[in-house]
């Protein structure tokens, strides 16, 4: 650029404002701002200092605050400080401000205690008394709580091998369900003694007093009245004798509480994983035990307690009452625990207790309102459903029922069903107990679980030999011929039966088996009692046993990572043996279990075949059986309304 340019460039600048001005310096007015072009390192370095601690103040500030919480407050949710508008709901509708609406299915959960005659043999005197059965009819838990977050973890096969049959205490009478035909007082002795001929016995009525009571027995005969007309049910007659549809007076029942499972009206504005229920206190309660019937733990019914004392100082719950119960995720488990549970007087609220983001039950405001009905249903969150066997843990320890008794209802349909599957809403369970709560052991009578429009039925009976086990209507036990996931803790079901893309390959070809996925080295079971036909290295299924079983059946179990010791062909092996390990080997992608079952060495669904029982009744019991049925059939169909005894005797 020649000194012409640099004058016009110049005088372009000056006209446009720009002028030269000196260059910047460190040397500053002593005592005085810095001005025009002066620079100041001590103002400079008390700017950055300043900015620098503010945002350090503003950053511990927040991380005190929320103490690494990475989700908005919860209180701020449960408290509702801003009230918003009211959100009308009817019965049978969920529309309000919520970006999705919960389904709402309804619920039961009736425990009943029904005290009738029962007739029982004991060294061969039949003796007469009253025995109290508890029933209870429930649909099974779609939320799990605390209730069931300590249960033993899901293997079928050592569940199974907890549970084997019974075997009959000879010191321990056995439970009776042949009911008498009347109700009694106390208890009644029937003895039978050979009638002596030798002596005819004297003369009690004469023959006017014969005629009258042959003329009123025929009368009675034909009325259309109902009513006994007998004073004793014969000693060898059965229900079907007796009748099913038990004339009044013949049972006495007494309904017992146990909290109802809830109903929702709306569903607020929360997040999807996030339930609520509505519970009515149908008889006097204590708090406590209300609460811990509902997925409390001890710990966490101390905190509510403590933080509604002064408002709500009560220790029992009267009839009538509502508990409100809302139930969030818990950080790092399945669990729901509570967030918020508020107390109605019927529908006056009286205290609401919520969980803050530092684990703390505090009081807070009145939920949005809802209203209330006679009938009681539960919002679903089909996002957490538990499994089929949590959830009958869930719904066993709300009724409380000591776990053993648990373990052993999940075990007889272990068989048949896979129990890792999710509940669906409306699935039920009904169970007969003999006994109460009250008198200490209860013996388990029977047990029928419905999933979907199937009903599963077990009857408890006890054979000649003192095996105590049970079957369903057609005589057969749970116990499946073969079982359906023969690994330790059942595995992930990650590939079906049926036409699939192959994942090496990439073709559409059919899968033969069922792909269970666990951890290199689970123990593979045998999945029934069989004799070993292979057990090698066989092209891409790698390590591979295959076993033939009865009636034509054979499995085969793929991708072994080794097969156990002793199973070489010829072997005979019995159901639940070890006979190898979960593995990768041939055309794997990962560590699984491919498992097949074959009818005649044509492949089928190991998951949807119907298969044949192990053990049947023998036809020698079938009568004693159905008897037997029936009887169960008539107490659990009993509606546990109380009715005027008829007294046939009474003790001293």
């Amino acid at each position: 650029m020649n000194a012409a340019q640099r004058n016009r460039q110049a005088a372009l600048l000056k006209a446009t404002g720009y002028e030269d001005s000196p260059a910047l310096t460190v040397k500053s007015s002593e005592g005085a701002l810095p001005q025009g072009r002066e620079i100041s390192f001590a103002w400079l370095a008390g700017t950055v200092l300043t900015g620098v601690t503010s945002f350090m103040l503003m950053a511990g500030a927040l991380q005190v605050s929320f103490k690494g919480q990475d989700t908005f407050s919860t209180p701020f949710e449960a408290l509702a400080i801003t009230a918003g508008e009211d959100v009308s709901s009817t019965p049978n509708s969920l529309v309000g401000k919520t970006r999705r609406a919960k389904p709402i299915t309804q619920t039961h959960s009736d425990l009943e205690v029904i005290e009738t005659s029962i007739r029982e043999v004991v060294d061969g005197v039949a003796r007469i008394r009253n025995q109290p059965f508890t029933t209870i009819n429930a649909t099974l838990a779609t939320a799990a709580t605390a209730l069931s977050e300590d249960i033993p973890e899901y293997d079928p096969v050592a569940l199974l091998a907890r549970n084997e049959p019974l075997r009959a205490n000879p010191a321990t009478d056995l439970v009776s369900t042949d009911i008498y035909g009347a109700d009694v007082e106390g208890e009644v002795t029937v003895r039978t003694a050979a009638l002596e001929l030798g002596d005819p016995p004297h003369r009690a009525i004469n023959d006017v007093s014969a005629a009258q009571f042959v003329r009123l027995s025929v009368e009675g005969a034909y009325t259309e009245a109902d009513g006994p007309l007998m004073a004793y049910a014969a000693p060898g007659a059965s229900l079907r004798e007796l009748g099913l549809e038990a004339p009044p007076g013949t049972m006495a029942g007494v309904a017992e509480n146990v909290t109802i499972m809830p109903k929702t009206r709306m569903a607020e504005d929360m997040s999807n994983l996030r339930t609520e229920r509505v519970l009515t206190i149908r008889e006097e309660t204590p708090l406590a035990e209300a609460f811990m019937r509902n997925g409390f733990t001890t710990q966490m019914v101390t905190a509510v307690t403590r933080a509604m004392h002064n408002l709500f100082p009560e220790t029992d719950l009267p009839a009538g009452t509502r508990l409100r119960i809302l139930f969030g995720p818990s950080r790092g488990t399945d669990t729901l625990i509570p967030y918020r549970v508020s107390i109605y007087d019927d529908t006056v609220h009286r205290v609401t207790v919520a969980l803050t983001d530092q684990g703390r039950y505090v009081t807070a405001l009145e939920p949005p309102v809802i209203e209330f009905s006679e009938e009681d249903t539960e919002e679903v969150n089909l996002g957490n459903l538990p499994t089929i066997y949590r959830s009958i843990w869930e719904t066993g320890r709300k009724h409380e029922l000591d776990d053993a008794t648990i373990d052993r209802i999940a075990a007889m349909f272990a068989y048949d069903l896979d129990l890792t599957r999710r509940v669906s809403p409306g699935d039920s369970i009904e169970i007969l107990l003999s006994g109460t709560a009250e008198d200490g052991e209860q013996e388990l009578l029977y047990v029928a679980l419905t999933l979907g429009n199937t009903v599963r039925e077990l009857f408890r009976f006890q054979t000649e030999d003192g095996v105590i086990d049970f079957y369903n209507p057609d005589g057969e036990t749970g116990k499946q011929f073969l079982l359906r996931r023969p690994l330790e803790g059942g595995g992930t079901l990650r590939s079906r039966y049926g036409y699939r893309s192959h994942p090496i390959f990439g073709d559409y070809r059919l899968h033969t088996g069922v792909d269970l996925a666990a951890r290199t080295g689970t123990p593979i079971y045998a999945g029934g009692d069989g004799i070993v036909e292979m057990a090698q290295w066989y092209s891409g299924y790698g390590r591979y046993v295959e076993l033939r079983h009865a009636n034509g059946y054979n499995t085969a179990y793929g991708h072994m990572s080794a097969i156990a010791d002793g199973i070489t062909p010829g072997t005979r092996v019995t159901q639940g043996q070890v006979i190898g390990y979960v593995g990768s080997t041939g055309q794997s992608t990962g560590p699984h279990l491919h498992y097949e079952i074959k009818i005649n060495g044509n492949t089928v669904d190991p998951l949807a075949v119907k298969l044949p029982r192990a053990n049947t009744l023998p036809q020698q019991y079938q009568g004693e059986f159905e008897a037997t049925i029936a009887q169960v059939r008539a107490l659990i169909n009993q509606d546990g309304t109380p009715a005027d005894p008829v007294t046939v005797a009474a003790s001293e």
